[in-house]
């Protein structure tokens, strides 16, 4: 699952000791973990393997250069959503022909840069999208690749934001009507070419159902858009969920079963399940994963400042706060909280772990049972290398935090810890109305 360990009572990341990382680089920190990239890439591509695929890595779980660099030497591609994860994605040695464009919101901009560099397709989720992307195609000279998301109604019975496939969402082409889309673009949009098949359910998805009963509905309609139209793939989508509870002293699944958890969904059942449907189809399989393939892949570290015990409750004061990992106050998201130094008794204490942001929702875990961490003490927030840093601000004039990358014993600062000169950059004040006067 991840290469974060106690050992010795001290909490690394592979062979590295994450309390010197703080002393050296400050808090808060992120740290991600490369071996654990590669092994969640790895097993998620093997496990495809009696299908042609291509894994594309959904760039907004985390785009530090150093992670989309460590999937495009594996051979990934990339699911991308601006014309800056592009960028970023050539950045980092990636190629545009393995990149995918979704997003509601494309702009002209963002369309042309896209075409220019030749991605391998752009995924539609509207009409209205699909006949402008026509129209800039037709204006630059060149053949648009062009695939439709449809949404197949399919509740992912996760949490409600981020749910993606239902026909409330605002992703995609209700389910009824893609076929319609299919052949407007046919008869109307001669600067396009019909080239996929696109879905996606949801995020955080721990049961292998939801995964199988999209794919079982919208397979016909792919075999029907490819008899009537051509295709060349039909991308899945991602949505593998992660255990945001584990064990750092052993990989044993058993623990989850003392512990009342539920062991989390294998790639290998995933597999299981969709690929005898997908066998049939003789197209290549796209997969966008995210959260799998980060997510369990970093830490946040953070310094504990205060004490603070009140009549109703205690809190630990740390350096982190919600501009630095927004989860647990924009989704209720759960992330486990350790010390790095491995307490010598299971003794806990009931308390909230809170940021010094200005907001009565800046909190990283409440009413939780703790280690009877002081100040001082380092904590390490776990399962914490998906949508933390890629969704972090500069809220309070808060600088951005340094991130750092373990490749077994040597560690390397990927992100410089931002200043506030940094933040200020590219701002201005009025001019002095004497001076222009």
């Amino acid at each position: 699952m991840h290469h974060f360990r106690y050992v010795q009572g001290r909490l690394q990341a592979e062979n590295v000791d994450l309390e010197s990382l703080a002393q050296r680089h400050g808090t808060p920190l992120y740290v991600y973990s490369k071996a654990t990239v590669e092994d969640h890439f790895k097993r998620l591509d093997g496990a495809m393997n009696r299908l042609d695929h291509l894994v594309c890595y959904a760039v907004k779980a985390n785009s530090n250069l150093a992670v989309l660099n460590t999937i495009a030497n594996l051979g990934g591609g990339f699911d991308i959503v601006s014309g800056g994860e592009l960028y970023r994605v050539l950045k980092a040695g990636g190629k545009a022909a393995n990149c995918t464009f979704a997003g509601v919101g494309k702009t002209r901009a963002e369309i042309e840069y896209a075409l220019k560099e030749g991605i391998y397709c752009f995924n539609a989720e509207s009409e209205a999208e699909v006949r402008y992307i026509n129209q800039v195609a037709g204006e630059l000279g060149k053949k648009a690749p062009i695939a439709l998301r449809v949404n197949p109604n399919v509740d992912a019975k996760t949490h409600a934001k981020i749910t993606t496939g239902k026909s409330e969402n605002k992703f995609g082409i209700d389910f009824e009507s893609v076929l319609g889309a299919y052949e407007m673009i046919a008869k109307e949009c001669p600067n396009l070419e019909i080239k996929g098949v696109q879905m996606h359910i949801g995020s955080q998805l721990t049961s292998v159902d939801p995964f199988l009963e999209a794919v079982q509905k919208v397979v016909p309609l792919v075999q029907e858009v490819k008899a009537r139209f051509g295709l060349k793939f039909f991308s899945i989508g991602g949505g593998i969920g992660i255990v945001y509870r584990q064990s750092l002293d052993s990989g044993d699944t058993s623990w989850w079963q003392e512990q009342g958890e539920a062991a989390p969904l294998s790639v290998k059942a995933y597999a299981d399940a969709v690929v005898p449907h997908l066998e049939q189809l003789g197209l290549r399989i796209l997969l966008e994963p995210g959260r799998f393939m980060v997510g369990n892949a970093g830490v946040m570290l953070t310094r504990v400042l205060y004490e603070k015990r009140g009549s109703a409750k205690v809190f630990k004061i740390v350096d982190a706060g919600m501009n630095d990992l927004i989860r647990p106050t924009l989704y209720e998201g759960w992330h486990q909280i350790v010390p790095t130094t491995k307490p010598a008794t299971d003794v806990t204490e009931k308390a909230d772990v809170v940021g010094p942001i200005c907001e009565t929702g800046d909190y990283l875990a409440q009413d939780r049972d703790l280690a009877p961490v002081k100040a001082g003490d380092l904590l390490a927030v776990l399962s914490a290398g998906a949508y933390g840093f890629s969704m972090a601000s500069n809220y309070n004039t808060r600088p951005l935090a340094a991130e750092v990358m373990v490749d077994g014993s040597k560690a390397h600062l990927v992100r410089e810890r931002q200043t506030l000169d940094d933040i200020l950059r590219g701002e201005h004040v009025l001019p002095d109305d004497k001076e222009t006067a």
